[in-house]
């Protein structure tokens, strides 16, 4: 990788391949994986270099595959999901329940997860919560919804301590344990996954919460994404015309809560005289010398 660099052509995707490992046979592997795994090389090297370790970072002129701009991963549609969450309440395991609750309504990764503690449940502000300790350490109050809550109190039962989520053998669940039982729990359902595994999960928690009209900063919020950019990507209702926000900006113009909207008067108690409609003699509101809105029938009938 060294040598690839130092070139005056960087390596392109289509030139990438498995040097580690004794492969033989070259490897080719999808952007997205190429551009994730060469970002941890090249944070390596960049801290190397800021750190006086080398005098520069050879990944620095390495060029990058173009990662698509949707999710590749499939998520399950809201009746899967669905399906899904009535298996899990309905199975003899308290712990499958839990599962797809603190997955699918909750939106935590899988170690997340894995690792929260009975002792992490708590109280803020009127609002049931669980304490997570998500990317970089960063603790976060996730609100539990009640369909969560009664899921979480089924699997801890009459326990004080411990981990919430618990294998066969009363261990803590790991994310190997969890990709089993969800997949059972995906046949159970009638669900024809070729691979189900947990980020799937996930992944349904942020498209439903972006379909169901729910704001990008919102979900953004809710998924606990650092880059609004993340969160665009798994929307799959980008190129629906039904919510441009030209029909946004038309139907807000063309109600009728505008003419009742007070807004401040040039001067200072004293009412100024507003210029009048010559189609209807209605005062046409000002702000700040501009005209902001008008207020007469004859210009909403236009829009």
């Amino acid at each position: 990788m060294l040598n690839a660099a130092r070139t005056r052509r960087p390596p392109s995707a289509a030139t990438w391949s498995c040097t580690s490992g004794g492969c033989k046979k070259p490897a080719r592997f999808k952007p997205s994986t190429i551009s994730r795994r060469f970002s941890v090389t090249a944070g390596f090297y960049r801290t190397c270099a800021i750190d006086g370790v080398l005098d520069h970072s050879p990944a620095e002129r390495v060029r990058r595959p173009a990662v698509p701009a949707e999710s590749p991963t499939l998520g399950f549609t809201h009746l899967q999901f669905d399906a899904l969450l009535t298996a899990a309440r309905q199975s003899p395991n308290p712990y499958d329940f839990a599962l797809a609750a603190m997955l699918g309504l909750l939106g935590l990764r899988i170690f997340e997860a894995t690792s929260a503690n009975i002792a992490d449940l708590g109280e803020a502000h009127g609002h049931r919560v669980l304490r997570v300790c998500g990317k970089g350490t960063k603790i976060v109050l996730v609100p539990l919804p009640p369909a969560a809550g009664r899921a979480i109190d089924r699997a801890v039962a009459d326990r004080t301590q411990g981990p919430v989520l618990l294998n066969s053998r009363g261990a803590r669940m790991d994310r190997h344990a969890t990709t089993r039982r969800l997949r059972r729990l995906a046949t159970t359902a009638g669900i024809q996954a070729a691979r189900a595994h947990p980020h799937m999960l996930r992944h349904t928690f942020v498209t439903t919460m972006l379909d169901a009209s729910g704001g990008l900063r919102d979900v953004q919020i809710a998924a606990r994404h650092a880059d609004p950019r993340t969160t665009m990507r798994y929307d799959r209702a980008r190129q629906n015309l039904d919510r441009h926000p030209n029909y946004i900006l038309a139907a807000f113009m063309a109600s009728g809560t505008r003419s009742r909207l007070r807004l401040p008067q040039p001067g200072r108690g004293r009412r100024t005289a507003l210029p009048m409609c010559e189609r209807c003699s209605t005062s046409i509101s000002m702000r700040r010398s501009v005209y902001w809105k008008r207020g007469c029938g004859c210009v909403n009938s236009a829009l």
